[in-house]
C-alpha cells in the first residue's frame, strides 16, 4: 500500500559511474502537488429521499349527476380486469345500453348518500380522513414521510398523486390498496395503474405494494369490536347477521382468483371471534351485474329468503369494504332494507364500515407500519 503522505518532490536519477559514457543532461525536478483535504463542513452529502405512502380506494364519480356517473362508469367498465371480455358484444352493450341508461338511475342512488356539504361521495370523504389520520401518526417518525390518497377510477387519480409524491422528493413509495381481500379486479388493477405510471418515469421510486390483510388479527379484532359496539346501541337483537362481500363472476374464481377463499377465511375468523356459527353469521355476495353466474349466495336473495322464513331482525356487516360507499349505504342500507321489510322483516340495520374510526385506523396504521419496516 503506498505511503499516504508522499514527498513533495521526486529526486532526479542518481549519477552514472565515472567510467561510463557521459550522462545525459538531467531532467528538471517534477513537483507533485497534494491538495489539502476538504473540510467536513464543505463536503457534499447525498440527500436522504422522502418516503411516500399512497392509500388507494376503488373510485367514485366527481358529481352526483348522469354525466358524472357516465364518465366514472366508462372508465371503470373499460378496465379488462373488471370486465375481462372486452369484445365486440360487450362494447355494444356498454355503449348502446349501459352508458345510455344506467347513469341516470345510479345518479339518483348517489344523490341519496351524497355528502352535500363537501359536494362529494362519502367514499372520498372517508378516504381523505383515513389519509390525514395516517399522516398524523407517521409524522411521529419524522417529516420525511408523505401520505396521500387516490382513487383507481375517477379523481384524484393515481397518476396525479404519484406525480405529486415524486415532485416532493419521494424516492421510496408504499402503495396500500384499501381492499382487505385480494382480487384481480381490485388490488391487481391498482398495481396495473401504478406500474403504468412508473413506466413513464426515468427516475422511478423504489416501490412496495401492501399485501392483503383478510386474515390479520388486527383487522378481525376491528371488525368484531365495531360490530359489538354497533349492536349494543340497538333496541333489538338481530336474529341473524349477514357478512356481505362484493361479488364477482364465478368464472374469475375458476381461473384462479383467490378472492372467494379469502372472503371465506375472513368470515370464519370473524365467527370464531364473535362465537357465532354459520346460521348466525352468514356469508353472502352483493352487487350482482349482468347475466353471468356470480358468486353465491346473493345478498339480496338471502335477505328476501330470511324475511320469508320469519326472521324479523337482521343486521348486515360489509367486511370487504374499508369505507362506506354506494354499495354499503345505498345498496345495503336502502335497497336491501326495503326488500327485507317488504317480505315480512321488521328491523334492519347496516353496520358501518371501519372508515376512519379508531378500530379502522388501527388496521391502516398496522398495515402501513408492517410494510414500512426498514424504511422508517
Amino acid at each position: 500500500m503506498s505511503d499516504p503522505s508522499p514527498p513533495d518532490t521526486i529526486a532526479p536519477p542518481a549519477a552514472r559511474p565515472a567510467t561510463a559514457a557521459p550522462a545525459a543532461p538531467s531532467m528538471p525536478t517534477a513537483t507533485v502537488v497534494v491538495p489539502p483535504p476538504t473540510p467536513a463542513s464543505e463536503r457534499v452529502r447525498p440527500s436522504v429521499g422522502k418516503v411516500g405512502v399512497l392509500l388507494v380506494n376503488l373510485g367514485t364519480p366527481d358529481t352526483a349527476d348522469a354525466p358524472g356517473v357516465r364518465r366514472y362508469l366508462n372508465e371503470f367498465l373499460r378496465d379488462a380486469r373488471v370486465i375481462e371480455d372486452q369484445g365486440l358484444i360487450w362494447k355494444i352493450v356498454l355503449n348502446g345500453i349501459i352508458l345510455r341508461f344506467r347513469p341516470r338511475s345510479k345518479a339518483r342512488d348517489y344523490q341519496k348518500i351524497w355528502n352535500t356539504e363537501l359536494n362529494e361521495s362519502p367514499l372520498k370523504t372517508f378516504t381523505r380522513a383515513q389519509a390525514q389520520k395516517l399522516s398524523n401518526t407517521l409524522n411521529l417518525f419524522g417529516n420525511h414521510i408523505v401520505v396521500d390518497w387516490a382513487m383507481r377510477y375517477g379523481n384524484p387519480s393515481i397518476a396525479s398523486r404519484l406525480g405529486e409524491l415524486c415532485s416532493q422528493g419521494c424516492e421510496r413509495l408504499l402503495v396500500i390498496p384499501l381492499y382487505p381481500q385480494y382480487s384481480a379486479a381490485t388490488s391487481a388493477t391498482v398495481c396495473d395503474e401504478v406500474f403504468r405510471v412508473l413506466t413513464n418515469l426515468r427516475r422511478q421510486p423504489t416501490l412496495r405494494i401492501a399485501a392483503p390483510y383478510y386474515d390479520d388479527s388486527i383487522y378481525i379484532d376491528a371488525l368484531a369490536t365495531t360490530m359489538r359496539a354497533e349492536l349494543a346501541r340497538l333496541s333489538f337483537e338481530p336474529d341473524v347477521t349477514i357478512a356481505s362481500f362484493h361479488g364477482m363472476p364465478q368464472s374469475y374464481i375458476d381461473k384462479g382468483d383467490p378472492y372467494y377463499d379469502q372472503c371465506v377465511m375472513t368470515t370464519r375468523l370473524l365467527r370464531e371471534k364473535l362465537g357465532l356459527d354459520e346460521t348466525k353469521l352468514m356469508l353472502t355476495f352483493q352487487s350482482r351485474f349482468g347475466r353471468a353466474k356470480w358468486l353465491e349466495p346473493a345478498t339480496i336473495d338471502s335477505v328476501k329468503a330470511l324475511a320469508k322464513r320469519g326472521v324479523k331482525n337482521l343486521a348486515v356487516i360489509t367486511p370487504g369494504f374499508s369505507a362506506d360507499c354506494l354499495e354499503t349505504l345505498e345498496e345495503i342500507g336502502v335497497e336491501n332494507a326495503a326488500v327485507f321489510k317488504r317480505y315480512g322483516g321488521e328491523n334492519f340495520v347496516t353496520i358501518p364500515c371501519l372508515n376512519d374510526s379508531e378500530p379502522g385506523m388501527l388496521v391502516i396504521r398496522h398495515v402501513a407500519l408492517r410494510e414500512l419496516k426498514g424504511w422508517v
